[in-house]
């Protein structure tokens, strides 16, 4: 199951822009805007779009905003080749016009005087804001092109606010660490916004770090690290401007005033020095909040030398900015407690005479969502060798949690009586609907016997995983796909299915999830080709060897998903070995 990040799409199948853009830079604004996909669709648009349409959101997005709302002088309709707005959207540049009329709900034109802006999408594309205004048809030519010239400007500074928070989105949605989609933020507000820029976070302990301070000077961004470091704790008492917003106030303004004596906190002293450092004329200071509403740090903009205070408008994007890097962090919090439980549950692998195993563990892209992939082998009083790989439906801290659950369970069940894997599957089946656990996973359940002659049988119950891979000493190799049923979680009731294969002397039997061979660029099948191809290369090495080839050679270069391993291979007949000292997961 390649869990891959989904965007919300409309039921007509239009794609829906980013909820924050929605609720928090559209919302709010005087003038009419909607945005469209690279396919003219609308894809969002504000209250204020509706009102001066006559038309619902829930109608608009969806629709060719070229064909319901572009049309010439008296309401013709416009063929693509003559429509100015069109000739702005297939360049990608931003532009601005007067002469131009919208067809309203009630069958009315509204004449507008409109502004176009590219602008990137939740989903990577490119699409196209446009802002527009009434334009009044009494007015006279020239009185029109001066209010024309006035809305433009006005147009114009709210796309430029569109266009920082369009950056600010992509940045702290990309695949890069937090720590460098922070800095990459300070060098989109500087020098457009302020002058200085500075980052605080509460770590995983609760201590406050300052972890950057920029100055944006001489046309670059210097970092200032002596600013840099660990923070005194905040009083709950104290009345200081940033101690107020750690313990939870709205962006709020501050200058070196405030910072006079008497200083009520080691943090207040750490502030003034901070002013007296930057010469900060003034500055605000806006809450990183989480998904739950508490504060994982504060971004502080500061201005010095003659440029103005932060106004109303400025103080409100800076808000939406720090706004959307608190809900960044909250989930890069949770992806590493979630990466980190699903580490801490991948066993040390048993030692077991005449079978050799090796596992991988690879987690997804920096700050892609965590995945419930996980493996488990373990050996069971009668010398039965069990092993389990599996993949929990989801990618958060909840799927993290699931994966453990389901997990324990099957060792339970396998360790509670002698079973078929099918059996034991069954068991969890029942299990997980019993006591409402609402799961759904794929799962490869293999039991490895020594049979009485001393040779090796591999019986298994497949869950609607991926099949495993059986490599011969001969060159062979062949997927292990009969007896595979359905997924668990959807059906307590599912009938199961056990499989088995005896193995020949020096097999490999290679387990493994999705995320190895699935890629948006391929199909599935190319990806098992792939797999079967460069196993065969690497069989003939040992057994490490293979995995990390597996995994370097495989693996997709556009993979988001994580990917668990586990190969075993049974020994020669001759010889009895064991897995190594450093079997445990990688």
């Amino acid at each position: 199951m390649a869990h891959r990040t989904e965007h919300r799409r409309h039921p007509n199948g239009s794609a829906v822009a980013d909820p924050l853009l929605l609720q928090k830079a559209l919302t709010g604004l005087d003038v009419g805007v909607y945005v469209t996909d690279e396919q003219e669709r609308i894809v969002a648009v504000n209250p204020h779009a509706e009102e001066l349409l006559a038309r619902s959101a829930a109608f608009l997005v969806g629709r060719n905003a070229h064909d319901l709302l572009h049309r010439g002088a008296g309401g013709t309709p416009l063929p693509r080749a003559q429509c100015q707005l069109m000739k702005v959207f297939r360049r990608g540049r931003g532009s601005h016009g007067g002469s131009k009329w919208f067809m309203r709900g009630d069958g009315t034109l509204l004449p507008v005087v409109w502004l176009v802006t590219p602008y990137e999408l939740a989903d990577g594309s490119t699409g196209v804001a446009v802002l527009f205004h009434e334009r009044a048809a009494e007015q006279s030519e020239a009185l029109g092109a001066v209010e024309s010239g006035d809305h433009v400007a006005a147009l114009a500074a709210l796309a430029d606010s569109l266009s920082l928070i369009s950056a600010t989105t992509t940045v702290l949605t990309s695949s890069l660490e937090m720590a460098e989609a922070l800095r990459r933020l300070v060098r989109l507000v500087l020098p457009r916004l302020a002058d200085w820029a500075v980052v605080d976070l509460v770590d995983e302990d609760g201590d406050l770090q300052r972890v950057a301070v920029t100055h944006y000077r001489d046309g670059q961004h210097v970092r200032v690290e002596e600013l840099e470091g660990p923070l005194p704790a905040v009083p709950p008492d104290s009345v200081m401007p940033l101690s107020r917003v750690l313990m939870g106030a709205p962006v709020t303004r501050l200058s070196s005033r405030d910072y006079t004596d008497p200083l009520d906190s080691d943090m207040a002293v750490v502030q003034r020095r901070l002013f007296e450092a930057t010469g900060m004329r003034s500055a605000i200071a806006a809450p990183l909040r989480g998904r739950g509403g508490e504060v994982l740090g504060v971004l502080t903009l500061g201005r010095s030398g003659q440029r103005r205070d932060f106004d109303s408008t400025e103080i409100t994007l800076v808000d939406d900015i720090a706004h959307q890097a608190g809900l960044a962090l909250d989930y890069e919090q949770q992806r590493r407690v979630a990466e980190a439980m699903q580490r801490y549950l991948l066993p040390q692998l048993p030692r077991v005479p005449g079978v050799d195993l090796e596992a991988r563990y690879h987690p997804a892209p920096q700050s892609s969502r965590v995945g419930g992939d996980w493996y488990d082998a373990f050996v069971l009083p009668d010398g039965t060798l069990t092993l389990v790989l599996g993949d929990v439906m989801g990618h958060d801290l909840r799927s993290a949690a699931r994966m453990a659950e389901v997990r324990s369970m099957l060792r339970a069940f396998a360790w509670d009586r002698e079973s078929s894997p099918a059996e034991i599957v069954s068991r969890l089946d029942r299990a997980l609907a019993t006591i409402g656990i609402p799961t759904m996973a794929t799962l490869v359940f293999a039991r490895l016997v020594r049979t009485a002659a001393g040779s090796w049988t591999l019986s298994w119950t497949n869950a609607g995983h991926p099949p495993p891979l059986l490599l011969t000493p001969d060159g062979g190799a062949r997927f292990l796909d009969h007896g595979s049923d359905l997924l668990v979680g959807p059906d307590p009731l599912t009938d199961r299915h056990t499989a088995g294969v005896a193995l020949e002397p020096s097999s490999t039997v290679v387990l493994y999830t999705d995320g190895l061979v699935e890629s948006a660029t391929h199909s599935i099948d190319a990806g098992l080709a792939a797999l079967r191809r460069h196993a065969v290369d690497l069989v003939r090495g040992p057994l490490t060897d293979l995995c990390r080839g597996l995994i370097e050679r495989v693996r997709p270069s556009d993979n988001d998903d994580d990917v668990a391993l586990l190969a075993l291979r049974v020994a020669d007949g001759r010889t009895s070995t064991a897995s190594g000292e450093d079997a445990g997961p990688r």
